[in-house]
């Protein structure tokens, strides 16, 4: 008898990103129909709501507006910039710089200040003040990208529309090159926020209306007609979406920013960030197109790079044709513009100047306003040292993420039929599940026990690969295991699991064992994608943040996946159906215990080199677990030990591992019997 494995009919390689870009593709369908429908019916205004809606839903309360505690702004520094030093590269005197100025007016200060944003969280910001102009100044805030307020492409606006007379602040995202480094890593500590709920964008975007609410502090501001915000790359994307959620925003200007998701982030298997992935993001069908058509009839000008090489050309012209649609049926296609700059991926003076022209037109009332003739070398970047802050580093995103964790958990109930609902709840599933289908290869005898290769799908489209092994003399009690790695990793040459089950001991009862490679997992781990070839990319991103953005977490379905195997092994003649134990390790074993609450026919769970909880995951700076052990919203409901304590059967913890991968002191009692 020939033995091979069970061929797929499908590539087992790329069967979850498929299976994911599926579902995210028909979520955006849905939304470009719903915008089509809008604009064919006429029910624009109930489409903005419903985006709006959502996109205010991705945030919760964010500590912002008049409604939150004032703002009260440090002074750090400030520095007086005449335009003659760049002219001449030095001093020079009064007279002759009195002499220029009548005909070059482009003097401003750099006024650098810190006022907080969420608790201890300050905001490290340069302000622009304009020397040439008398106050109330209008006013811009320029959220940076993902980069530092240091560089060109925020300096040299800031310093444009200062000289065109607005005040202009700018100030660093989370990480980057900036000076908010510790603990912000955007990817490494991001990705944290999800445990507990929340979006790590928050950072961004309650910064940039913070800032709203420090100018209005200043008695030199005039904001009675709104602010302008504007900003490039990951800067245009924070102004697109606080542009919905304030509504002191009356212009916005995102530049270099916006392309179908569809393209990049789905068909192309781009891991993006986690702040763009919000939890349900693509479940809600929240396009970037929809960002844009939501705000209607707010001015907007678009900017895009001609040669930009990550957002292209050709689909921004796409969002933009589609944008100036639900403008133009508003009756207000005049305010919107689509401006192609010459350069690349960038925020270029030349945006600048067309900034310019649209803030005078809708935010002053003034389209005749004349421009300054300031030629582009005119401008030169001023020193790092005269925009720094120095902000608090003690305060980020890992600390108020393991801060939130802690008062969730002094508030949770932790009645055990609340927390094994709340399981049901948040991994989808049906309660009870059907056996899948399932492809069998022939019984081989391998000694004690016979071997059989198994295919099961428990949906469409996903097939996951599994191995039965059962005694001679059967039915018998069976051990259901579940490897993160490969599912014949223990079983391989008498390894733990072939010693379990008494493989090779004639004079011992036997025992049969069934281990299956979840999806993602062994047999149907991905293959490595074009993008993933870059320092942030990564797997276990990809799949974290993209099964985020649909609101069903690739652990989630992992759990479903072995959810159907228990179905499937119950049927099996070979099988006593309630003789059952569940095993499993490494991120296996997390999946396991969540089986273990929602089966209660299980004799027992037993697993090794676990997480110990998912709160030791924000309490290291250095975690060694892959994204998707950020489960989305898990710490809302339950932490591992309090789920542990609900399991309806006995439970066996070994080696169990805190979030740097180093042995956890463990509470939970042993059964050594299993």
């Amino acid at each position: 008898m020939i033995q091979s494995p069970i061929p797929p009919t499908l590539d087992l390689r790329d069967m979850v990103r498929q299976h994911l870009v599926a579902r995210s593709l028909a979520f955006m369908q849905a939304s470009a129909e719903r915008r089509l429908t809008a604009l064919r019916t006429g029910a624009i205004t109930t489409y903005q709501q419903t985006i709006r809606s959502a996109v205010c839903g991705f945030y919760g309360d964010l500590p912002v507006g008049r409604q939150y505690a004032p703002v009260h702004a440090t002074p750090v520094s400030q520095f007086d910039k005449r335009g003659s030093e760049v002219l001449f590269g030095s001093e020079v005197p009064e007279v002759l710089f009195r002499t220029f100025r009548s005909e070059v007016p482009f003097r401003y200060r750099l006024e650098n200040v810190l006022f907080e944003s969420f608790p201890g969280w300050q905001v490290n910001a340069t302000v622009y003040v304009p020397l040439d102009y008398a106050p109330p100044f209008p006013a811009v805030v320029i959220p940076v990208g993902h980069s530092g307020k240091q560089f060109k492409d925020y300096q040299l606006p800031a310093q444009y529309f200062a000289r065109c007379g607005y005040v202009a602040v700018l100030f660093d995202p989370p990480g980057q090159s900036g000076e908010k480094q510790p603990g912000n890593d955007h990817f490494h500590d991001g990705v944290r926020c999800y445990l507990t709920g929340e979006t790590s964008s928050q950072y961004f975007v309650a910064d940039a209306l913070r800032c709203i609410d420090y100018l209005e502090t200043r008695s030199d501001v005039d904001l009675r007609r709104g602010v302008a915000m504007t900003g490039v790359s990951g800067g245009g994307t924070t102004t697109t979406l606080a542009m919905l959620l304030d509504p002191r925003v009356a212009v916005a200007g995102p530049s270099c920013c916006v392309t179908p998701l569809a393209d990049l982030d789905i068909a192309q298997c781009y891991a993006g960030c986690p702040e763009t992935h919000m939890w349900r993001r693509y479940a809600e069908g929240i396009d970037e197109v929809d960002l844009l058509c939501a705000a209607a009839p707010l001015p907007i000008m678009l900017m895009a790079g001609q040669h930009d090489e990550v957002f292209h050309l050709e689909d921004t012209q796409r969002l933009a044709d589609e944008t100036r649609q639900f403008y133009t049926a508003l009756g207000a296609a005049e305010r919107f513009s689509f401006f192609v700059d010459k350069g690349g991926h960038a925020y270029t003076l030349a945006q600048a100047r067309e900034f310019v022209r649209f803030m005078n037109r809708w935010l002053l009332g003034e389209p005749d306003r004349p421009l300054p003739d300031l030629p582009d070398d005119l401008f030169a970047l001023d020193p790092y040292s005269e925009l720094q802050c120095a902000p608090r580093q003690d305060v980020n995103i890992f600390s108020l993420t393991r801060a939130r964790a802690q008062a969730l958990e002094a508030t949770r109930d932790c009645d055990p039929a609340r927390i094994r609902a709340a399981v049901r709840i948040l991994t989808g599933a049906p309660d009870p599940t059907p056996p899948p289908q399932a492809v069998t290869g022939a019984a081989f005898q391998v000694w004690t026990h016979y071997w059989q290769s198994i295919l099961l799908q428990p949906e469409p489209g996903i097939k996951l690969p599994a191995t039965l092994l059962y005694p001679l003399d059967h039915p018998g009690p069976a051990l259901l295991h579940l490897d993160d790695q490969h599912r014949h990793r223990l079983l391989y040459r008498q390894g733990p699991l072939a010693q379990a089950v008494h493989f090779l001991q004639r004079e011992q009862p036997g025992r049969a064992i069934f281990t299956v490679d979840l999806r993602g997992w062994g047999d149907s781990a991905p293959a490595i994608y074009p993008y993933e070839l870059a320092w942030w990319g990564g797997l276990d991103r990809y799949l974290a943040y993209t099964s985020a953005a649909l609101g069903d977490a690739i652990f989630s379905m992992r759990v479903r996946d072995a959810l159907s195997a228990l179905a499937y092994l119950r049927t099996r003649p070979e099988i006593d159906p309630d003789q059952i134990v569940l095993s499993g390790c490494g991120m296996g074993g997390l999946v396991a215990l969540h089986v273990a609450a929602l089966d209660e026919r299980l004799q027992g769970v037993k697993v090794w080199d676990c997480l110990s909880s998912f709160r030791t995951l924000l309490e290291v700076e250095a975690y060694t677990w892959p994204a998707d052990a950020f489960v989305p919203q898990v710490l809302l409901h339950y932490d591992l030990p309090e789920l542990i304590a609900a399991l309806p059967c006995p439970v066996q913890i070994d080696n169990p591992l805190d979030g740097g991968g180093q042995r956890s002191d463990s509470t939970v009692p042993s059964h050594d019997d299993l």
